[in-house]
């Protein structure tokens, strides 16, 4: 008998010919995922992959893998040789730890009978574990509607049998979806729309803009280490850090004050958008949501969608910001957002910024500045930092 993580997928499964390519992919980074906990075995096998564990690092290697993009469910479970005798009385032992655990008092058995070989079907199947589990207990009850816990036997090229599922994120292997640059501020909203795109799979790099030494050098932190928080599931992220402060001063200097906002959010996005082609990436994403602030009005982002050629994914788009909230906890990046560190859209903000911009107006006043002196000052002076949970 050996105990097994049965890590399942669903989207992957409706790939046609190119499913082999994302398992490989899925396969790739649940091995990656936990190849610091030592000669953990993973392997796929009938559309699934397992992972052979021993019970002490079951439970961290659980944790590590339900953050895979692809993974839909995880359940623990032990495996034999097919034989009915051993399967109701494994049924039997994991119904009564459960007993001992959590102090059921009903329960539910799901067969499954795949190896149409086996002689009994799913449901007598069921019917027949059910009535040992019974014989050889007290105080429990079958409640096939709203068990306290279900005990799921499989009957495949050998048996399974477990009673837990932990769910994962779903999505799509990271990197089958080509790779976009994210304006990763730090705030709660673009490292959730970060993490939202990367689930469908995109590879994704930072870009972070602050305006040193009116911003702290711990808001820079603070983006560090929001990146390194979606490092647990994009992997290795390049942060590049970008000074705004001359691009702020000048538009400050020369432009009306009150479009100070949207001209600085057209600067950030040419200046994405340079970097993003140099590196490779097919889009920009950002953690824009109508309504939010002044720069996100339909005619703000039309304003800012102007500057760019490349397509820019905004996730958040249609999203309230209490469910936004909800995500960021979910992810665990919340708590880092909301520590009080400023950043460079505090520097120079106008008393009374436009929220129904005309781009033509924005235009003119743009052409008042030195944009592709500035854009190649900012990005002659970019730093450049590898983000990665080997970095602790």
């Amino acid at each position: 008998m050996e105990n097994v993580l049965i890590i399942r997928y669903g989207e992957i499964m409706l790939k046609g010919d190119n499913k082999s390519f994302f398992e490989a992919k899925l396969t790739k980074h649940i091995r990656g995922a936990v190849k610091d906990l030592g000669d953990v075995k993973v392997y796929k096998m009938h559309s699934r992959v397992y992972i052979d564990v021993e019970d002490f690092n079951a439970d961290e290697i659980i944790e590590r893998v339900k953050k895979v993009f692809g993974v839909v469910c995880i359940s623990p479970a032990v495996r034999f040789p097919v034989d009915f005798d051993v399967i109701k009385e494994t049924a039997l032992n994991q119904i009564k730890e459960e007993m001992a655990q959590r102090g059921v008092k009903t329960f539910k058995v799901e067969s499954k009978r795949v190896d149409k070989k086996f002689p009994l079907k799913s449901p007598e199947m069921s019917r027949e574990i059910g009535g040992y589990i019974l014989e050889n207990t007290e105080g429990l009850e079958v409640d096939v509607h709203n068990p306290e816990v279900r005990v799921y036997v499989e009957v495949r090229e050998c048996s399974f049998v477990f009673t837990k599922k932990v769910y994962g994120f779903g999505g799509l292997p990271l990197g089958t979806n080509g790779k976009a640059l994210l304006l990763l501020s730090g705030g709660i909203d673009s490292p959730v729309a970060g993490w939202l795109v990367a689930k469908r799979g995109v590879e994704i790099h930072g870009m972070h803009f602050h305006s040193y030494p009116f911003t702290s050098e711990r808001a820079k932190e603070k983006v560090v280490d929001l990146a390194k928080i979606l490092t647990t599931y994009c992997g290795r992220i390049k942060l590049y850090s970008v000074n705004l402060l001359a691009i702020q001063k000048e538009i400050n200097e020369k432009c009306p004050e009150e479009e100070m906002t949207i001209l600085s959010r057209r600067f950030m996005m040419k200046i994405a958008e340079r970097v993003a082609n140099k590196i490779g990436c097919d889009a920009l994403v950002t953690g824009e949501s109508i309504g939010q602030v002044a720069s996100q009005t339909v005619k703000g982002l039309h304003v800012t969608n102007a500057a760019v050629e490349l397509p820019v994914f905004r996730p958040l788009i249609a999203m309230d910001k209490v469910d936004i909230m909800d995500l960021a906890r979910k992810i665990d990046t919340y708590e880092t957002s909301i520590l009080p560190f400023e950043d460079c859209c505090t520097v120079f903000l106008p008393k009374r910024p436009v929220t129904q911009p005309r781009l033509e107006k924005i235009l003119r006043s743009e052409a008042l500045l030195d944009v592709e002196g500035l854009i190649e000052s900012a990005i002659g002076d970019m730093e450049v930092e590898r983000i990665s949970l080997d970095d602790e």
